[in-house]
């Protein structure tokens, strides 16, 4: 059995096999079990020396134990039986994993210190991720079972995990083929497989993962003078930084639930692979209810409701691209419109800059370095040239184009610029990731002392966007890297002020220490859809070091004097593109009336009246709303389901009765009746609810 290799690998892999696979997993094995018993009379020694410790639990409370005789297994169960630091048997049934000192830790993992401990359940983000990575591994190990496959990556993501590999032969499996892999866990999961930890050297592991070259291409990256951790479950040995589940049994409920290819490297000209995804839970009914949601998602999914109402569509000649219909483009300009209003009030110029660049700007900016490679470029004239990714290095040549002086100060440049980014084609999915996109993009000039205030101005506008669309908001903190620019006193007074304004914006907040920008600390804003995902749009980014790079100043109060300014990045959409999409899963199509595409639908019950039903359009028409006359041969009934289907906000009925009184019947898409009223107290109506929207 050999495995075949695609063109664009530069070393075949078929080169690096001497033997079956089994044959490779059987010596994977055999070297494992003999370093591991290895390291279990290491422990074993270290216990017998009786080192006493301290574990303290996150009310203050703290038990004595023993440095590598216990776990946090037994650690948890003396403190439970001693009524000690909140522990139930309740917290420890449901733990998946524990923090010691604040890092991630396997519950079978001894403890080797005087240390804090917290259980982490399954309910919260940690737990999840290493219930879900600790699957990934089951995984892995049916697709090795099952397929004879070369693994390569198998991580967990945030709703889910999967595992890349390589079939023999370079063979692709569909679904039902890899669903097999179900059966074979459900298998390892009766037996209760346990997760064994274990540290090696880079020699060590290379040893047993000679065979394969994606595993040989990790270790030789890591330096001889430092240790690789492995985990074996049942007969997977893989590399893993850990932690995981202490055995398979917790996994009540597994299932394959999708499959696609991938790239090796990540890139388009990398080896193809076989990605399969899966997903597992605790417990059966938290699956049943996954499934739930899953077909929830699936009546929303803003690609299926986008053919329904024809909104937009995409073709192969410009993949990554929306054609944006009429009735999508309304909802577009729609929200474009509101968020100039919005500028108007707030004191935004916007500006229009240009697509294309060269790449000097970008290697003036710094993105050339890091970013080209996600860049559309081509040569004009022995320049290279590019799409531009992003707005801000334009603007900051905006600034640049006169001497600015301190009074112009803040200075808050807006865009609805057309970015283009160069996707991976099967990382593209409908709007929510695109190759061609507007954001409601803007830079902020300030001084460091405008900095508070501009920021709270930020905020103000990104809750009163959300408020409207009812999503709520989880704000987070991201600070000074350990790779940071700039001097740490400004990056101090900056990160204190920040945190004073996500204080008093009534909103619960998060720090991420270390996580910010090398040019500047950042808020990001994650939004909840009606289906309780979030999703990241709104951002708000102080920026040290791009008006450094680009040596822009202003004149101060003191004549002569120059400063540089700071340089605030934000979004509130973000990508208009993807904001869109998650706004039509949040509102499962059914659109506010402020930007519905289709507003008002008339039905004429006979055609004797269609001259007056159309003269009612072109009233509501000229009075600013999108309205439609069903003057085709179904009957009224059939009529108004279909315009309920349609989801027009209101749906106006013109009989006889009302022709003759020159009056409109009326009644919502949810069949709520309004009754009879005149066309002139209608368009009140349709103006005040707008305006109570906005």
């Amino acid at each position: 059995m050999q495995y075949k290799q695609q063109k664009q690998q530069k070393q075949p892999l078929a080169s690096a096999a001497k033997a079956e696979p089994p044959a490779f997993w059987a010596k994977r094995i055999t070297l494992f079990e003999e370093l591991f018993e290895k390291a279990k009379a290491d422990i074993a020694e270290k216990a017998n020396q009786h080192k006493p410790i301290k574990v303290t639990f996150a009310n203050g409370e703290s038990v004595d134990a023993e440095a590598f005789a216990v776990n946090a297994f037994a650690v948890g169960k003396k403190a439970m039986e001693a009524n000690v630091g909140g522990i139930t048997k309740e917290v420890i049934d449901k733990a998946i994993v524990c923090k010691v000192n604040g890092q991630e830790w396997d519950l079978s993992r001894p403890l080797e210190d005087s240390c804090t401990l917290e259980f982490i359940p399954f309910d919260e983000p940690e737990g999840r991720h290493v219930f879900w990575h600790s699957s990934a591994h089951l995984l892995g190990q049916a697709l090795e079972e099952r397929f004879s496959t070369m693994l390569n990556i198998g991580p967990a993501t945030e709703s889910n995990f999967f595992y890349d590999s390589l079939l023999p032969e370079a063979k692709q499996i569909s679904l039902e083929d890899a669903k097999a892999c179900d059966s074979l866990v459900n298998g390892y999961t009766k037996k209760k497989q346990q997760f064994q930890r274990l540290e090696v050297t880079p020699d060590q592991a290379m040893q047993m993962f000679e065979y394969n070259p994606f595993k040989v291409a990790i270790i030789s990256k890591v330096p001889k003078d430092e240790k690789i951790t492995l985990y074996r479950c049942g007969n997977l040995v893989d590399l893993c930084r850990g932690p995981h589940i202490p055995n398979a049994g917790y996994v009540k409920a597994f299932k394959v639930s999708a499959v696609s290819s991938s790239f090796a490297d990540g890139t388009a000209t990398g080896q193809v692979l076989q990605r399969v995804y899966g997903i597992s839970f605790p417990t059966k009914d938290l699956m049943a209810e996954h499934e739930k949601f899953l077909a929830e998602a699936e009546k929303r999914d803003h690609r299926n409701i986008a053919k329904q109402q024809e909104l937009f569509f995409f073709h192969p000649y410009s993949p990554g691209s929306a054609f944006w219909l009429p009735h999508g483009y309304r909802i577009y300009l729609g929200l474009v419109n509101f968020m100039r209003q919005e500028y108007r009030k707030r004191g935004y110029v916007e500006v229009l800059t240009p697509n294309i660049f060269s790449s000097k700007l970008w290697e003036v900016s710094g993105h050339w370095a890091h970013y080209k490679d996600n860049m559309f470029t081509f040569k004009c004239e022995d320049q290279i040239m590019g799409l531009k990714p992003m707005n801000c290095p334009g603007h900051c040549l905006l600034f640049q184009n006169r001497v600015r002086s301190y009074k112009e100060l803040p200075l808050r440049v807006a865009e609805f610029g057309v970015l283009h980014r160069n996707e991976l084609s099967g990382a593209l999915h409908g709007l929510t990731r695109v190759r061609r996109f507007q954001q409601d993009d803007s830079h902020i000039f300030c001084r460091v002392s405008q900095i508070k205030q501009e920021v709270a101005g930020v905020l103000d506008l990104v809750k009163k966007v959300y408020n409207i669309f009812d999503m709520p908001l989880q704000l987070e903190l991201s600070t000074r890297p350990d790779d940071f620019m700039g001097e740490i006193s400004v990056w101090d007074q900056a990160e204190k002020e920040l945190q004073e304004i996500l204080d008093a914006s009534g909103y619960k907040w998060k720090l991420n220490p270390g996580d910010g920008a090398f040019y500047g600390p950042k808020i990001d804003i994650h939004v909840m859809d009606a289906l309780k995902r979030t999703h990241q749009c709104a951002t708000v980014q102080l920026d040290f070091q791009l008006p450094k790079q680009f040596n822009l100043s202003f004149v101060t109060e003191k004549s002569g004097v120059y400063e540089q300014p700071v340089m605030v990045h934000r979004a509130v959409f973000g990508s208009l593109e993807r904001f869109i999409g998650i706004l039509t899963e949040h509102t499962a199509g059914k659109w506010p009336l402020w930007i519905s595409p289709r507003q008002v639908m008339i039905i004429p019950v006979v055609d004797r009246v269609l001259d007056y039903a159309k003269k009612i359009r072109d009233i509501i028409f000229d009075a600013g709303f999108y309205v439609d006359v069903d003057d085709g041969p179904n009957l009224m009934k059939k009529k108004i389901m279909e315009a309920q289907t349609a989801q027009y906000n209101f749906i106006v009925v013109i009989g006889q009765e009302e022709a003759d009184k020159q009056l409109v019947n009326v009644r919502t898409r949810e069949s709520r009746i309004l009754g009879t009223m005149t066309v002139e107290a209608f368009i009140e109506d349709l103006k005040r609810l707008v305006a109570e929207y906005k």
